[in-house]
């Protein structure tokens, strides 16, 4: 691959930086792999038999599949602030669809420096301002043409200006947040999920292992729209058993009909019929698979080094993709669709820790610990997030029960809400509302069915009512006053935590 000037002094002088230290490295590397957008379903090793993720399932099978991960706040900037903090929304501040803080007190990439890594970021990173760095020595970013900064451009907007001269990148004429599909029109490796995977290898290819430890972060743009593999990625879904979107028995209010013809491409809810969901789950699906084969190459390339059995691997995405369900699109909601996500560990041999399932509820703000526990840096008492370690060997007696999930206004005054849930039951308050949800995950995974008004579930929603008031508590009279939940009218987007109104 040609690999413009400015890129290459950008690996030579990462590979000049890490050979220059001459001390022994006693600490693992840490790779963090993750997706925009991928729900937990799209995965083989999720049971999924119409996604090919030969990779994924290879890594899954070597190391911890966590059945239950979650993504408190499913939107990428309030993820990308929970998994770059380690803090629950209400800690982080940002509790919906805002602007990640320039600064906070815990920053991954910082923290893993100040404990002896080199650290380097590619790919997305979604942060505000676009170039700031919380700790990396370098970074090498696709915002997938995202400006929100004066004269920003990514690098690989950069690199593909250069590759490309006079091409257009966004060729394929599909939105940042269209729900409908097409094939890559320009050549494979012209495509920013070969570059992310490609920038990674080079780096990893050029690295020196005895140095200082690594801590690389890769993340891909993609699955999040555009739904555009190339052509031979797609051929692979010919005939696959891709699932109709599922359709609960209460979501009727969403089931306006629409000509995919004419109407918004980007709608956040609508019934564009079956086949069009397919359509775009088929692309969708079709882009994991490339972005696998990119994870591949990486897996491969640190085998190749001798780095593989020293390293940390933890695969995740910032949240899920409706795909049609219910009637839904993109993200925000309090479905599994859009809150569940994949979750693989691959720990290193050192750990001798056995492959296996875990059911626990985790979420990104575990990601943080864990590694400052292999790290052997102690991890912060007031960090919502725990270590996986004791989970993966076996040693853990008291994880938390359920997890949090929340998101501000968005798409419609009805979509802002707080959820609970462990896997096996979820309860959802609607806080402009002041409606509920209860679903049974364990006999209806795909929420088909409301239980709130079952008699046989009376008990269990009292419970989880409860649990929810005690969560909330903390925020005060507006969110719970005399023991009750309390209806709001008004969205708070930013909380009080949010370190630009301390």
């Amino acid at each position: 691959m040609n690999i413009p000037t400015n890129l290459k002094c950008t690996l030579a002088v990462t590979a000049g930086l890490c050979s220059s230290f001459a001390y022994a490295q006693k600490h693992p590397h840490i790779i963090l792999i993750m997706t925009d957008q991928q729900r937990a379903d799209a995965m083989g090793c999720m049971g999924n038999e119409a996604v090919i993720s030969p990779s994924l399932d290879a890594l899954a099978a070597e190391g911890t599949l966590f059945m239950n991960g979650y993504s408190s706040c499913p939107s990428s900037t309030p993820a990308r602030a929970g998994l770059l903090t380690g803090l629950s929304p209400w800690h982080h501040g940002l509790l919906g669809y805002g602007k990640v803080s320039p600064e906070y007190n815990y920053e991954m990439p910082q923290m893993l420096k100040d404990a002896g890594y080199y650290t380097f970021g590619i790919g997305k990173m979604h942060w505000h301002p676009q170039r700031v760095k919380h700790g990396f020595e370098g970074t090498l970013l696709d915002e997938s043409g995202r400006v929100e900064d004066k004269n920003f451009t990514s690098d690989y907007r950069q690199w593909f200006q250069t590759k490309a001269p006079g091409k257009n990148p966004d060729a394929t004429g599909i939105g940042w947040n269209d729900h409908t599909a097409s094939i890559y029109k320009l050549p494979e490796n012209l495509h920013p999920t070969y570059w992310t995977g490609e920038m990674a290898c080079e780096l990893i290819s050029n690295y020196d292992p005895d140095g200082k430890p690594l801590f690389l972060k890769v993340s891909f743009a993609r699955p999040h729209s555009p739904y555009d593999p190339p052509q031979r990625y797609l051929d692979l879904y010919k005939n696959a058993p891709v699932p109709d979107p599922a359709m609960g028995e209460w979501c009727g209010k969403y089931a306006k009909k629409l000509d995919p013809e004419k109407a918004a491409k980007d709608a956040p809810y609508g019934n564009f019929g079956n086949e069009y969901a397919r359509n775009s789950k088929r692309h969708y699906y079709a882009n994991i698979t490339f972005i696998d084969e990119q994870i591949g190459r990486i897996i491969q390339t640190l085998k190749e080094k001798g780095m593989y059995d020293d390293t940390l691997i933890i695969f995740v995405s910032d949240h899920g993709d409706m795909m049609g369900d219910h009637y839904h699109w993109r993200k925000t909601y309090p479905y599994e669709g859009s809150t569940h996500v994949p979750y693989i560990v691959k720990w290193p041999a050192a750990d001798h820790i056995a492959p296996g399932k875990i059911d626990a509820p985790v979420e990104l703000r575990d990601i943080l610990p864990t590694f400052l526990d292999v790290a052997d840096v102690t991890i912060p008492a007031d960090m919502d997030g725990r270590s996986l370690l004791p989970l993966a060997k076996g040693t853990e007696t008291n994880w938390r029960k359920y997890l949090d999930l929340e998101h501000a206004t968005c798409y419609s005054d009805d979509n802002y809400w707080c959820a609970l849930t462990d896997g096996k039951i979820k309860y959802v308050w609607r806080i402009h509302t002041g409606t509920e949800e209860l679903f049974d995950l364990t006999k209806d995974p795909q929420e088909l069915h409301n239980a709130v008004n079952d008699k046989k579930y009376k008990k269990q929603l009292e419970e989880m009512r409860n649990e929810m008031i005690r969560h909330l508590s903390e925020r005060g009279e507006e969110f719970v006053k005399d023991e009750q939940l309390v209806v709001r009218e008004k969205t708070m987007l930013y909380g009080p935590n949010y370190p630009e109104k301390q």
